[in-house]
């Protein structure tokens, strides 16, 4: 099969990783989706099938306005209700996605919250 589109290639990438990547109860996997519009991010324990912490930029009051600046909020926003929920350390799932701009955004807005990647 030939991959043709952008949105194929990075399908195909996303697959691959999570052929590696899976989260448990200890170490729950981070995931994080970059739409054209919106940041979406989740804690999720793979082995449970559970969703454990959740944040997203769908459904602010602001206008929306997709850039770093508002991914590092959303990570914070998400990092804040995964020490609430107890979780220290999480496995990193960048969907696919270079680690650069938005997805690095996010991580690094866990790392300052103190939790480790």
């Amino acid at each position: 099969m030939k991959i043709k589109t952008r949105l194929q290639k990075r399908d195909r990438r996303h697959r691959r990783a999570r052929g590696r990547i899976s989260g448990t109860h200890e170490r729950p996997r981070l995931s994080v989706r970059i739409t054209n519009r919106h940041v979406h991010v989740q804690i999720i324990d793979d082995e449970a099938g559970r969703t454990l912490a959740a944040a997203s930029s769908c459904g602010d009051d602001e206008p929306i306005r997709l850039n770093v600046a508002l991914a590092a909020a959303i990570g914070a926003r998400a990092a804040a209700k995964a020490k609430e929920s107890g979780i220290t350390q999480v496995t990193f799932d960048r969907g696919g996605h270079a680690y650069h701009g938005r997805v690095k955004a996010v991580a690094e807005a866990f790392r300052t919250a103190g939790i480790k990647l």
